[in-house]
């Protein structure tokens, strides 16, 4: 509940209304949208233990991944339940210290990507292909060629032992980061910055 409100009142500062002002509706794939007059704008959610991030963006669909990282979830049966067999195959590949990270990069890469789509698990995560690197990358979308370059995916650092991604349509968007406390945030600019 307190990341909605906290969502609502990101969403007020870029629409100069009221939180309760807002009316919010659902897109064809289910994917939630709000009134924004003609502003064109884009947003999205996510939360895990105590960190809530959001996304907004004018003109082009964002998507917005954040994990706590957990031990217990980052085993190589969910991996590879729910990885593409390269993804899989580029965990193993690295020194086992390195591989808790690497699966949450990968995961919240994922999430991050099919949030922006609006399709959820309508698109099965192992039909696509994403960086588990420190360099965040869609590499690859089977049957869709044209995906990898259409999307941009970011890594977000938003807090010790989380991690957290960003996806965007396009390649050039100015990238702004706010601390959230009532009343803190700066006024939005009308640049399309997510």
């Amino acid at each position: 509940m307190a990341a909605r409100g906290i969502l609502r009142d990101v969403l007020a500062r870029y629409l100069g209304c009221t939180p309760a002002a807002l009316q919010f509706r659902y897109g064809r794939r289910g994917k939630p949208e709000v009134d924004s007059g003609g502003l064109d704008l884009r947003f999205n959610l996510s939360h895990s233990g105590g960190v809530a991030v959001v996304a907004v963006a004018r003109g082009r669909e964002v998507g917005i991944d954040v994990e706590r990282i957990r031990p217990e979830a980052a085993t190589d049966a969910i991996a590879r339940r729910f990885f593409s067999p390269r993804e899989v195959e580029a965990l193993a590949a690295l020194p086992p210290k390195e591989r808790l990270e690497a699966f949450f990069r990968c995961w919240t890469r994922k999430e991050a990507y099919i949030k922006a789509r609006g399709e959820g698990l309508r698109i099965p995560l192992s039909s696509f292909d994403v960086s588990v690197g420190r360099e965040a990358a869609l590499l690859a979308v089977r049957g869709a060629p044209e995906e990898s370059s259409r999307w941009t995916l970011a890594e977000l650092q938003p807090g010790p032992s989380y991690a957290g991604a960003l996806a965007y349509e396009g390649d050039e968007l100015t990238l702004t980061f706010w601390d959230w406390a009532p009343g803190t945030l700066p006024a939005p600019d009308a640049s399309g910055t997510a």
